[in-house]
């Protein structure tokens, strides 16, 4: 059984990954073959939390092929304030739109989302857990700015923990021969275990460090991160962890000549505007070649037949997701579904924390 929902940057083959990045490319040289490739289509965006280069981002993509869109970016605006569930929004959303792109604070929604709709669903973001299409826009980045998607040491830096899009580019990066990681955060933000697992299984070399400064030598990539201060529980918490990372021109000066910067904006202070004048700080281009992937990404789901994902078939279960941030514990009408880990324990198919 076959799929077309991008909730995970996971679900395309490499080939897959490597269309959308070739197609990405061509639309950027030759951009007026594809404006209208989509005439007569619409995008939905739905989003649930505050965005500016994500919806934008959707809306231009889908513009420049020639369609429309519709949607909110406040769902205080919508029938959400009202009490309206996941469920029946998309139901009603999916019968206007013949695709739709999602952001959401909880983790596992755009997986909830899919359940429901008959157009495809692209995530946009789910609270801490993933960001595939950010990730789409990282790899377009690399390819383009480095010439190449392997033998890279590739350095994350901030907000491990709760960084969505640092979790969805380790995953697919460890799918590239010969990449390492190195992860640097405060022992409060490190990355979850569930990534650790799948370096693991990958095969990937890492190592977790406190110290910018001392790692930015080894570095090909340095992806920075903001820390998310909506992802703290307290303000108290929240003050504890920033401004621990700053990337800086006297760091700069540490780091190899062709090594590039990314980020997945916006920046609070994590990064000196100084270093905006540095040749090898790319987070501005990103943005822009954010948009082109977004492009090749909505073209193929909506004209590509054959642009399609195995589904998996999960397995029901009477146990209920722990995690808070867990879509599960707001759309109690949600069935539970799960999986079976490389250790052995039940995970939650929504959000990819254990459930027992």
């Amino acid at each position: 059984m076959k799929e077309k929902h991008i909730i995970d940057l996971e679900n395309l083959s490499r080939s897959q990954l490597e269309k959308v990045i070739s197609l990405s490319e061509e639309i950027m040289k030759n951009p007026e073959e594809y404006q209208h490739a989509c005439d007569g289509k619409i995008l939905a965006t739905l989003f649930y939390e505050p965005s500016t280069r994500t919806q934008m981002s959707f809306q231009t993509a889908m513009i420049r092929l020639g369609g429309q869109t519709i949607g909110f970016d406040n769902p205080m605006n919508s029938s959400v304030s009202k009490g309206e569930n996941l469920k029946d929004t998309i139901t009603i959303v999916s019968g206007y739109a013949d695709i739709i792109a999602m952001r959401h604070p909880a983790e596992g929604s755009a997986k909830a989302a899919s359940m429901f709709s008959t157009v495809p669903v692209i995530n946009g973001g789910d609270g801490g857990h993933f960001h595939p299409t950010q990730t789409l826009t990282d790899v377009i980045t690399l390819s383009n700015e480095k010439g190449r998607l392997t033998d890279l040491t590739i350095g994350l830096c901030g907000d491990l923990l709760n960084g969505r899009t640092v979790h969805s580019l380790i995953k697919t990066m460890s799918h590239f021969e010969n990449n390492k990681f190195v992860l640097i955060s405060t022992k409060a933000l490190t990355i979850p275990q569930y990534i650790k697992d799948s370096l693991k299984k990958a095969g990937c070399e890492y190592k977790e460090v406190r110290s910018l400064k001392e790692a930015i030598p080894e570095l090909d990539v340095l992806y920075m991160t903001r820390i998310q201060q909506e992802r703290f529980a307290t303000q108290k918490e929240y003050e504890e962890q920033k401004g621990i990372f700053v990337l800086d021109t006297a760091k700069m000066a540490l780091a190899k000549k062709d090594m590039v910067v990314l980020h997945p904006l916006p920046r609070v202070d994590e990064i000196d505007v100084k270093v905006d004048d540095d040749p090898r700080a790319c987070y501005f281009k990103q943005a822009v070649y954010g948009m082109y992937g977004r492009m090749a990404l909505i073209y193929l789901l909506l004209n590509d037949k054959d642009f399609a994902f195995d589904y998996y078939k999960p397995q029901l279960t009477n146990s209920r997701c722990r995690n808070r941030n867990c879509i599960t514990t707001t759309e109690n009408y949600l069935k539970s579904h799960c999986h079976y880990g490389n250790d052995g324990h039940l995970i939650c198919n929504y959000c990819d924390h254990i459930i027992e």
